[in-house]
Formats: C-alpha cells, structure tokens, sequence
C-alpha cells in the first residue's frame, strides 16, 4: 500500500486553534492513492450549527457530504475546523449549505460531489438544502444519506 504525502499539511498533529470565521478557515488537501477509482467519500456532521445573521441565536443542522474524489482527498481535521469555524459566524441556512460545498469542490475539483443540509426548525419551518455538482458517474455505489424528514411530534 502507498504511503500519503502530509509534508504540505499544516495542522494535523499539531495543536491548532479554531478559525475565526469560514472565511479565514484554511481547507487542505492530500493527494488520493486510488485517483482513477471511482468510490465515494462521506463526511458526516450531525451537529454543525451556526448562527442566524438577523437574530444571533444559534441554528443546527446535520450536514452529510458525499464526493467521489479525483487526484485530492480533503483532510479531515482541516474540514472539521473549516466547518467548526461557523459556530460563530452568521449566515442563512442556503449560504452556509452552498458555501461549504463550494469551498471544498474548489478545493478539490472532485469528480462528484453532494451535499444534504438537513437544518432543524428554529420558528416552526425546518429548511432543508441539497446541492450536487452534477450526475455522479454510472455504477458507484451511492447509499442513500438516511437523514429522516423533520416530523416534529408526528
């Protein structure tokens, strides 16, 4: 099995503070062992919250991503700080959604990549944002997210 190239890595294993908003977050990269294999990668974050641009109070969501990668694989720590960094940042659910999915597919140039931002209700109305960046390839194996619609006390 190949070895990963991390000597361009900047946090992992190293203490590292949380960037102060998603835009001072630094996303970075490591080279994929199997560019050319088409499989899927799902990062999962069933508590990422941040806040409401009008009235500061905090929204949650569960976020999944899913992205066949090309040549680059996004690092995890970095990804987790990136996405850490909107605890205190304010933006509507849509803007953080895209935004996100937009970062790391400028970071990447992933071969696919999906996002499902399954927000929670803060006023009655849950808000929920889906974004592709178009069809993923034929004959890869793509589980469905499994994040039930909100049902209140249904």
């Amino acid at each position: 099995m190949p070895s990963t190239d991390v000597s361009s890595l900047s946090m992992l294993g190293q203490q590292t503070e949380t960037p102060q908003s998603p835009e001072e977050a630094v996303l970075e990269k490591v080279p994929s062992n199997h560019a050319g294999t088409d499989y899927v990668v799902r990062f999962t974050a069933p508590e990422f919250t941040s806040l409401c641009p009008m009235t500061g109070q905090p929204d949650f969501a569960h976020i999944v991503i899913d992205y066949i990668p090309g040549e680059w694989l996004v690092e995890s720590k970095s990804l987790k700080l990136f996405l850490h960094s909107f605890r205190n940042h304010g933006a509507f659910h849509e803007d953080c959604s895209i935004y996100i999915a937009k970062r790391i597919v400028e970071l990447l140039d992933p071969r696919w990549l999906r996002i499902g931002a399954y927000w929670y209700p803060r006023g009655g109305i849950p808000i929920d944002v889906f974004w592709q960046t178009g069809r993923p390839p034929e004959g890869v194996w793509l589980p469905e997210q499994g994040v039930a619609t909100y049902r209140g006390r249904g």
